[in-house]
């Protein structure tokens, strides 16, 4: 039966009710200080731990339940040895814990310095929930607020929860630690080597390459080299979101898990509300990261149509339902049956003009008829996410490992014109577009651009003259008068001819080919310009 609770919480949402709850079972409610004044302001009777131990809170409140009297309470085997060793030292069993932590990844993540991190790893409170989840078969224990309704249920049902519920919320317990101290891991390997610790609470892409001609266009600051997001060891904790009905393949089994908690992480995927459709599959998933990671990624209004990971329309405007056209128009065959990502709400005349079969949207915002319209297809799935993505860093799985990167996320810094020619100011603005939806196409990536929206892209084959045929040939008579973006270096002039060709005028590419000179003399001879970035844009 539970007879006494320990309440000791950050977090003190839903605390008034759900303790109002047992006191009217009959409960004793024992709590901290700044738990014990809420409940006190409440109304609600509560014993303070200082006067259960006989010990003041010290050292500013880090040590507070770190007392024989609170964890031999907790601790001790409901067995006759157990209960009369703790009549013998005049202790009381407790029954239920409730207690959630300091917000540490919160707490870092807006910005905190070291010695404000620090204060905000709690101690007292994980010994509490690690031994009140060890002793589970009497103990109950809950670091979740949303399962504060269910709990106080069972214990207003019979006076006790049942075993099931005490293992299951013990496990619950454990989770919520690892998950704890994984943070504080990773932000304390982060400070590692730092000029000044508690400054960079996440890693930031580094910046480099060599010196060329400004545009206008800031270099960064940052430097290369930086160990910290890759710790000798590297804690992750993964929650599951959802089963997923299959992989890649029906014969795949398959789940979607959640790298950090709600809000402790930078936003994905995992953060964006369905509001329609079935279930997300493990492919809608991969399509959406890409999706939303570009489309999000451009200032203006933006469109991106993604089919298997890869772009096949991206387009910029002034208006939406214009940047929507466009995208589309830039491949409408592989449009079909797609995923696409606007970075602006979704206005009626947008929703309109997607007639073409569609396997999901993501948008930051609906308008309320441009919603009613789109959820008339049955199975389209509707996505809301409002968050732009963030510099943070990548995974990927392999056979017995995980590869680790920074996030490919740079911005042009600077440019070097290479050609006799040098790029006009429209194709200054379809070079740079290019050069930015390049980085979310498989390489070998070749993007072809007319102004702000793809016209031909060649994704993904093992040589870079096949994606440029593919790109051209995916564009057509637009490939006349089009600038075209390569996401890694020309390593025979023929990619350079065949767009030429084909009507290319402008290229921009990273450069740093023991053959450049000859790329550069193939645009030279058709009258084309060429600039290098430095920086390649491989994905894999």
């Amino acid at each position: 039966m539970i007879q006494r609770a320990l309440l000791s919480v950050s977090d003190k949402t839903g605390l008034a009710d759900f303790a109002r709850g047992l006191h009217t079972a009959g409960v004793t409610l024992v709590a901290s200080g700044g738990t014990a004044a809420a409940l006190r302001a409440a109304d609600l009777p509560v014993t303070e731990v200082s006067d259960l131990t006989g010990f003041p809170e010290v050292l500013g409140g880090r040590v507070k339940t770190l007392h024989p009297a609170i964890h031999a309470g907790l601790l001790a085997p409901r067995d006759v040895d157990g209960l009369a060793e703790l009549e013998r030292l005049g202790i009381a069993p407790i029954d239920l814990v409730v207690v959630n932590l300091y917000p540490f990844a919160r707490t870092v993540r807006g910005g905190a310095s070291l010695a404000q991190a620090i204060e905000n790893i709690d101690i007292g409170g994980v010994a509490l929930l690690r031994a009140a989840a060890k002793n589970f078969d009497a103990v109950t224990v809950v670091c979740d607020p949303t399962e504060y309704a269910a709990v106080l249920a069972e214990v207003q049902a019979g006076g006790n929860t049942t075993l099931m519920t005490r293992l299951r919320l013990a496990l619950a317990a454990f989770e919520h630690t690892t998950r704890y101290d994984a943070a504080i891991t990773r932000y304390l390997a982060m400070q590692v080597g730092t000029t000044e610790l508690g400054a960079r609470p996440y890693p930031q892409p580094p910046h480099g390459g060599p010196e060329g001609q400004e545009r206008g266009l800031k270099r960064g600051e940052m430097t290369s080299g930086d160990a910290s997001i890759a710790p000798a060891t590297l804690p992750l904790v993964l929650s599951k979101v959802a089963d997923l009905r299959y992989g890649e393949n029906p014969h795949q089994q398959a789940a979607f898990y959640r790298l950090m908690p709600p809000g402790e992480g930078a936003p994905g995927i995992a953060d964006a509300r369905q509001m329609h459709g079935p279930a997300l599959s493990y492919t809608n998933l991969l399509d959406l990261d890409t999706a939303w990671s570009l489309a999000y990624g451009f200032a203006n209004p933006t469109v991106a149509i993604i089919k298997h990971a890869t772009p096949c329309g991206v387009a910029s405007a002034a208006r939406l339902v214009d940047a929507y056209n466009q995208a589309f128009e830039g491949d409408p065959l592989s449009a079909f049956g797609g995923v696409v990502a606007l970075n602006r709400p979704v206005d009626r005349a947008t929703a309109e003009a997607m007639t073409v079969k569609t396997d999901a949207v993501i948008a930051p915002a609906y308008h309320p008829d441009a919603l009613a319209l789109l959820t008339r297809k049955k199975n389209v799935r509707i996505l809301q996410l409002s968050a732009a993505p963030e510099p943070t860093v990548m995974m990927h799985g392999i056979h017995g490992g995980v590869l680790l990167q920074e996030s490919d996320s740079l911005d042009i810094d600077w440019l070097t014109e290479k050609t006799q020619r040098h790029p006009t100011e429209v194709e200054w603005e379809g070079l740079v577009f290019a050069w930015r939806v390049c980085r979310a196409v498989k390489s070998n990536a070749i993007v072809l651009a007319q102004g702000t929206r793809t016209v031909g892209i060649g994704p993904g084959q093992p040589n870079r003259v096949d994606s440029v045929r593919i790109a051209v040939e995916r564009a057509g008579e637009r490939a006349k008068g089009a600038v075209l973006a390569s996401d890694a270096f020309f390593p025979f002039p023929d990619g350079v001819e065949v767009a030429c060709q084909a009507g290319v005028t402008a290229f921009i590419q990273p450069g740093g080919s023991v053959r450049d000179d000859e790329a550069v003399a193939m645009a030279d001879q058709h009258g084309a310009a060429m600039v290098f970035t430095g920086m390649r844009h491989f994905r894999h």
